[in-house]
């Protein structure tokens, strides 16, 4: 089922949630596992797998009430908030829980494309690599934000979607000042997932973020670090552009994360990564990058600010 793109205008927001209907017809029921089977599965989930936390909670819901059924008990001692508390952190200290940066990266990857430029030789035979760079959906028809850079001079662009397949795509819209371009892909897969876009109305520095895109042509590879400051300035080293308004951040980003989303640790988009600051030639990330905010870029697509 296709999901168009949401937005939440706070962190503090709960995901929205999406409930699937469900044809009766031929469900058989099977028996109640087993504690032990529970705490057995539990364990054997990756650290990455979003299961891992619903099962916890799950976990942590059975003890509850296996205590409580006890403490109803004529004899039974009293159920104290103290032996709740107990039993909640004896089951938190014996679970791995995924990580942060992990529940964020699950969360955006299946938005994130790999974007590729391309232009015919000087000789008409064969076509060159003219850009590379990451790319987001942001509404499940497929309509993707990139930076502009990427795909600047380049006479046909290929996209690769999460799920590996590959579809051309056609420039409908850029935003020069700010570097953006928007795509429109020609195919896109049946279960096409739009990323979820926040304001960064109460962004500050020292949130943590994660820049995901395909640095080098490499990923899509994930790498986590913090807002560093808002409102920058950005001239690029030619001299020819200048970028305000940018969202400065520490997370490793290098050429091909041009155009990928930054994300909070809700993998929710709050930018668009766009450039690095580097004195030297090398083009390479030394801790300081920058990213168009997400009200920005949304606007370059034709979308309501927040």
């Amino acid at each position: 089922m296709r999901r168009s793109s949401l937005y939440s205008s706070s962190k503090s927001s709960p995901q929205t949630a999406e409930v699937a209907g469900v044809a009766m017809d031929h469900v058989s029921v099977s028996p109640k596992p087993s504690f032990r089977s529970r705490l057995s599965s539990i364990r054997h989930l990756s650290p990455s797998d979003p299961r891992l936390l619903w099962s916890v909670i799950a976990l942590m819901a059975v003890l509850l009430i296996f205590s409580l059924s006890l403490a109803m008990r004529p004899g039974a001692p009293k159920l104290t908030q103290e032996i709740i508390d107990s039993a909640v952190l004896k089951t938190l200290e014996t679970t791995d829980l995924p990580s942060p940066a992990a529940r964020a990266y699950e969360t955006i990857f299946p938005s994130v494309v790999h974007v590729v430029g391309y232009a015919k030789s000087k000789d008409g035979t064969k076509d060159e690599r003219v850009g590379s760079g990451t790319g987001v959906v942001i509404v499940d028809k497929g309509i993707i934000l990139t930076n502009l850079h990427v795909v600047q001079g380049a006479q046909s662009i290929k996209v690769t979607f999460s799920d590996g397949m590959e579809s051309t795509a056609s420039v409908t819209g850029t935003q020069p000042e700010n570097d953006l371009a928007v795509l429109q892909a020609h195919k896109i897969p049946d279960d096409m997932i739009a990323a979820t876009m926040r304001s960064t109305a109460d962004l500050r520095p020292g949130d943590q973020v994660l820049a995901v895109g395909f640095p080098f042509g490499i990923g899509p590879s994930a790498s986590a670090g913090v807002v560093s400051g808002l409102k920058r300035t950005f001239r690029s080293p030619e001299g020819t552009q200048e970028i305000s308004n940018l969202i400065q951040f520490d997370a490793a980003a290098n050429p091909g994360n041009s155009g990928g989303p930054l994300v909070t640790m809700d993998g929710q988009v709050v930018g668009i990564v766009t450039a690095i600051l580097n004195p030297t030639k090398q083009g390479t990330f030394i801790g300081i990058g920058f990213a168009v905010p997400i009200e920005n870029a949304a606007m370059a697509a034709g979308m309501p600010p927040f």
